[in-house]
């Protein structure tokens, strides 16, 4: 199957991101006052409040790797109405993962060594478990933009990466800030084997008012090409998607294999993007020196879209960083999306 030049079996090369050393840190929570009231009632009160009220926030992070306790679940802190985003382990030696198969949106980022990295973003369902959970990297940051300060779980960060995480409008929960909501765990060895448990750190749902990702779901556009399957190529990993008539969903692959969960389910995303993006190099670089690629996702370009077993040749168009991705057909039509996951899949443009 070709669309546009582009799908089917042609492959794509692109770098990748690689290991790095990891180091949290978190930021504080915010503390509660209780008012006080008239004479007459404070007695009563008092003795209300010595019995029914909580202390404020733990402590956070001093800067000197000083862990924090984890914050109780009615924390001010802790309950947002935005999502969860998870940096994902996806070397061979992590899969199968877990909690994959509950995200909203799975992106696909390109990082050192060949391989790859994914993140899943979490809005209407929680999964008990998430994992294996690894390091962050800078396109994370504007790529997380788009959603209204939201939650970023990973192992940790490049020691230079971690004041530009500092500043970034998110909340960022690593395993030294939230110790209780991270384990170690899989039957894998470190590090592929450090997991999440989201309610944690979520403990409420954040809904679907929160996936500001510009995505439209409803019926097909008109046109596009009978699909089969699809495959993005790295230097060091592959995925292919697959369409099931019987499930309405494309089946993922890596590296020539099924990608099924850790309880034996195989992945399947209703709607499949492969976004061409600038890939540039960044500041950063890994312990071995190879430069952490930066993946721009502001801007414009090409994509393909896959649903329903067709595909489309589509523009994608996000101008600024706050703002999700727009996909039109080439008569400036808005593309809608199947109902259910979507994985996107960044390759770098030619």
């Amino acid at each position: 199957m070709a669309i546009g030049g582009h799908i089917s079996t042609q492959s794509r090369q692109i770098n990748d991101i690689g290991p790095v050393a990891t180091v949290g840190r978190e930021r504080g929570a915010r503390g509660r006052r209780a008012a006080t009231t008239a004479a007459l009632l404070a007695a009563t009160v008092t003795a209300a409040l010595a019995a029914g009220c909580t202390g404020g926030g733990a402590p956070g992070d001093d800067g000197r790797g000083t862990a924090r306790q984890s914050e109780p679940a009615t924390s001010s802190s802790a309950i947002g109405s935005s999502v969860l985003a998870v940096k994902l382990d996806n070397a061979a030696p992590a899969r199968p993962h877990t909690g994959v198969d509950a995200a909203d949106v799975v992106y696909v980022e390109q990082v050192e060594g060949g391989l790859s990295r994914l993140m899943a973003v979490y809005a209407t369902r929680l999964p008990k478990e998430v994992g294996p959970v690894r390091s962050a990297r800078e396109s994370d940051l504007e790529l997380l933009r788009q959603f209204d300060r939201p939650t970023l779980a990973f192992s940790g960060a490049q020691k230079k990466l971690l004041p530009l995480i500092d500043r970034a409008p998110l909340r960022a929960e690593t395993p030294r800030s939230a110790s209780d909501a991270f384990f170690r765990g899989g039957g894998k060895p470190a590090p592929h084997n450090l997991y999440l448990r989201p309610e944690r750190i979520v403990p409420e749902t954040p809904g679907p008012a929160a996936l500001t990702t510009g995505f439209r779901y409803g019926s097909a556009p008109a046109g596009g090409t009978a699909a089969t399957s699809q495959t993005v190529r790295y230097p060091a990993a592959r995925f292919t998607f697959t369409w099931s008539d019987s499930r309405d969903r494309w089946l993922v692959g890596m590296d020539g294999a099924p990608a099924t969960t850790a309880d034996g389910k195989r992945m399947a995303a209703a709607t499949v993007v492969v976004q061409h993006v600038k890939v540039r190099e960044s500041a950063f670089r890994d312990f071995l020196g190879n430069n952490t690629p930066y993946t721009e996702t502001v801007g414009s370009g090409k994509a393909e879209v896959l649903r329903d077993g067709r595909a489309w040749d589509v523009n994608w168009k996000r101008a600024e960083a706050t703002e999700g991705t727009a996909f039109t057909t080439a008569d400036g039509t808005p593309v809608n999306f199947a109902k259910g996951q979507v994985w996107v899949v960044y390759t770098k443009a030619s």
